[in-house]
């Protein structure tokens, strides 16, 4: 219960971000149902862009086999409760990148294991020449890491 009560705010914030991307991704799905295909332009260099990502990020690691597929899954499980285990053992700057990073990992599990694919809908892109398609989630998991690498980075030495 004390671990609990000690990481209350962080397991909110987990929420939080949980919840905004499963909106995200229930809206863009719920939209491409209307039509075959969903290319939103937002401006000249944002596009939302409907892929199903079986792999991990940018699509790497992509399979059609089912047993490589549930071995990534489980092995990304497994990452997360390594992440939860440090959350609740860092300090209050480190707390939040692994908030951050764990909201949105949690986020990419639920699609893995509901849909077996991550949705993947932001597209950037200058003129003809686009960045790999992402998520929210993907974004949270980013600044995240920038931000348990930026606190390592500058830690003292103890």
């Amino acid at each position: 219960m004390k671990v609990l009560k000690k990481n209350f705010y962080y397991l909110l914030l987990i929420f939080f971000l949980f919840s905004i991307d499963r909106i995200t991704k229930y809206l863009i799905v719920t939209s491409s149902s209307l039509s075959e295909s969903l290319v939103i332009e937002i401006t000249s260099f944002l596009n939302f862009n409907l892929i199903w990502n079986d792999g991990i990020a940018f699509g790497l690691l992509s399979f059609h086999d089912g047993i490589y597929y549930n071995t990534l899954t489980v092995i990304i499980i497994i990452i997360i409760t390594v992440l939860i285990y440090l959350l609740n053992r860092s300090n209050n700057n480190e707390k939040f990148g692994f908030s951050l990073i764990i909201g949105g990992s949690l986020g990419n599990v639920f699609d893995r294991l509901y849909y077996r694919s991550v949705i993947d809908f932001i597209d950037l892109h200058i003129n003809d020449i686009h960045w790999f398609i992402f998520n929210v989630a993907d974004i949270f998991i980013t600044i995240g890491i920038l931000i348990i690498i930026t606190l390592e980075f500058f830690k003292k030495n103890d």
